[in-house]
């Protein structure tokens, strides 16, 4: 297959139709729109795995974006107006049955979903310009939605090194994890974990939880080698259970060797951290979207 960056966005999107009804049949038909994006790099090797990160500059609003994003989320809209997927909420992604009975090549599928789509695509375009001042309302609702997940980003990766392990042990608190107040929080000799905790669950078992943290900028991808030496650490300790977080992503084989051995590392990227901010409102406060609280803004 052509290089993916070399395609035109339509056909980078129609390349992307398939590939999401299979990532959504892995994820038994249900997804939210950040994990099935993640399933269907992660699984197609034909795509580069830097698209989840690269940035790049809007010359309209000056704020970065994810240039793959655009063409994800067009093939699906075109998918879901076709209705072999249905989007009943705002990050959510449901296989619908035509989805789930399609057997035949991605070619195929963009002739069905195209005929169908295109149609109902120029009557939305055409009701947009009706309504374009409330369009233009939503429109920016839409992107400051987004802008705050950008702005919190380059906010983590501003932090230090240091500040970075803090916030993500003060994660590791919010997910119910009782953090070691000793073990991981030096600055260096805590033989490569950034923290440790214990998590006990409701039939009150415990379990050794460690915690990698790398604040790495979106060029720069966790390989296969930086799970197993956090693997080594985890030994040291006797940890049951790994957290590795990042700031970045993971490349393929990372991901594999998370799954590898009987104790299983848990990975979250740059786009799960925001989404775990969001949740437990860590250091940010909902206005609208999120304000990022001074913890982002003050050195210590």
């Amino acid at each position: 297959m052509e290089n993916f960056g070399d395609l035109g966005r339509i056909e980078q999107e129609a390349s992307l139709m398939l590939p999401i009804l299979k990532a959504l049949r892995r994820l038994g038909g249900r997804s939210t729109t950040q994990e099935l994006k993640r399933s269907v790099v992660t699984n197609e090797e034909w795509l580069p795995e830097t698209v989840l990160t690269d940035l790049k500059v809007s010359k309209r609003s000056g704020h970065q974006y994810r240039d793959f994003d655009f063409p994800f989320n067009f093939a699906l809209r075109h998918l879901a107006l076709a209705e072999y997927i249905s989007r009943p909420k705002r990050g959510q992604v449901v296989l619908l049955e035509k989805g789930r009975e399609f057997k035949g090549t991605n070619e195929l599928l963009n002739e069905q979903v195209y005929q169908i789509s295109r149609p109902k695509w120029q009557e939305i375009v055409e009701q947009k310009k009706r309504i374009q001042r409330k369009e233009k309302v939503s429109e920016e609702v839409e992107e400051s939605e987004e802008a705050w997940r950008t702005n919190l980003l380059m906010a983590l990766n501003n932090l230090t090194p240091a500040k970075f392990e803090l916030f993500c042990r003060a994660l590791m608190k919010q997910m119910n994890i009782a953090v070691d107040e000793n073990i991981g929080v030096k600055v260096s000799g805590d033989g490569g974990i950034d923290g440790y905790g214990y998590l006990t669950t409701d039939d009150f078992r415990t379990t050794r939880v460690a915690l990698q943290a790398k604040r790495w900028n979106d060029q720069k991808l966790v390989s296969s080698p930086e799970i197993d030496k956090f693997r080594g650490a985890m030994d040291k300790y006797r940890a049951e259970y790994g957290i590795f977080i990042t700031t970045s992503s993971f490349t393929r084989d990372a991901i594999r060797a998370s799954r590898e051995g009987t104790r299983v590392v848990s990975l979250i990227d740059g786009e799960r951290l925001l989404d775990l901010i969001a949740k437990y409102e860590l250091y940010v406060t909902p206005v609208v979207t999120y304000e990022l609280d001074d913890f982002f803004t003050t050195e210590s």
